[in-house]
């Protein structure tokens, strides 16, 4: 059935081989993999290396790449190794939304991974904590205010990438000589944030799935607490936070929506006027339209809720001097009575069925004519 299944195209739906490796973070789903001609279409290719870090590559040699390939690949210097993440037609649309800047080299695709490439990969990989440990304690020695966060070894060990955090600038160019005289090999610094130093940790967000940036979000948008007041949150700081201390990027997520519906809505500064009362803002429900209002400006009193359309109506009537009876003209229902369920559970109710019965009997007689008291 199996292998029914891998050769008739009848039976597929979406290829197995574009969900990737779960392992590595930032994974796209290659949807078109199985459409016969895809990697035809460009001879680029995404390669993934450590946590968030990718690169994109010319597949000069045309090798029949597929996702999940381990891959050595043009490093300056030297060469680096890296895991296939993306074929196809989708990798220019990875390129645009990376933003890579104009003129961006280039580089290429060697070879497939040997096993002495992927030995000599995993003895990099290997030295990365130690490094960073060490690292940390040189810099301190220097003291210099910055937090090194992470070292990714490249995949020949000629060169190591130092990521660290800083508030302010820092002069690392002692720190660069210490480094290499420590390490034996080639280094550079890069600058991440908090957020950035997130994605490449990973972890699990208050929502209960992985964080945003360590899974697909790879451009960062700024977020202001004016975000969170628009949409009517709680503006707690321990709530509104994230794992980087930051505030959360999801704020920005439904933010259009909710602009979109707040122009649907009455200021807020404004009240209405009735014939008996004066109501002022009180609460809203951007998304459902509906507005609550208080006759106090100051707490929560007689709380009447309308909707935005009735609102602008009755401010419409304000406006020409005229005011309502009443905020809500909508005819208020009588709620239903309640049903008592535990009548069925009445110990007499099959005594009362029978003694209906019997009067029944008794008037369809007495109708009749032919009743006889003495019988009954």
């Amino acid at each position: 059935m199996q292998d029914t299944f891998q050769t008739d195209p009848c039976l597929r739906g979406f290829a197995a081989s574009g969900c990737g490796r779960s392992d590595h973070q930032l994974n796209t789903f290659d949807y078109l993999s199985d459409v016969p001609g895809n990697n035809e279409v460009t001879d680029l290719v995404e390669v993934q290396f450590k946590n968030t870090r990718k690169g994109y590559f010319h597949n000069d040699n045309h090798l029949d790449l597929v996702k999940g390939d381990i891959v050595a690949v043009e490093a300056n210097p030297g060469h680096d190794i890296g895991v296939v993440t993306l074929t196809g037609s989708l990798v220019p649309l990875q390129m645009k939304k990376a933003n890579l800047k104009p003129g961006t080299e280039i580089r290429r695709v060697y070879r497939k991974a040997r096993p002495a490439d992927l030995e000599k990969w995993e003895e990099a990989k290997s030295r990365e904590n130690a490094t960073m440990i060490q690292s940390r304690q040189i810099a301190k020695e220097l003291e210099l205010d910055m937090k090194i966060g992470d070292v990714e070894y490249q995949g020949d060990c000629n060169k190591a990438i130092f990521y660290y955090i800083a508030d302010a600038r820092v002069d690392f160019r002692k720190l660069i000589k210490v480094l290499a005289d420590t390490f034996h090999v080639r280094i550079e610094m890069r600058q991440i944030g908090a957020r950035q130093e997130a994605g490449r940790i990973g972890g699990i967000g208050p929502c209960g799935r992985e964080l945003c940036c360590a899974t697909w979000m790879k451009n960062f948008s700024s977020v202001n607490t004016g975000a969170a007041r628009f949409q009517d949150i709680s503006p707690n700081p321990q709530k509104l936070a994230g794992q980087c201390a930051k505030l959360k990027c999801c704020l920005n997520y439904e933010l259009d929506t909710y602009t979109e519906a707040y122009k649907k809505l009455p200021e807020r500064n404004v009240h209405l006027e009735t014939l008996d009362a004066t109501y002022y803002y009180f609460k809203a429900d951007i998304l459902a339209g509906i507005i609550t209002y208080s006759t106090d400006h100051r707490m929560g009193a007689n709380l009447e809720t309308i909707t935005a359309a009735r609102a602008l109506e009755i401010i419409e009537m304000n406006r020409r001097g005229e005011k309502p009876v009443q905020l809500d003209d909508r005819k208020k229902e009588e709620p239903p009575k309640p049903v008592d369920l535990a009548e069925q559970d009445d110990l007499t109710r099959f005594d009362k069925t029978k003694k209906k019965k019997r009067n029944n009997r008794h008037r369809n007689r007495n109708q009749k004519g032919g009743g006889n008291k003495k019988a009954e």
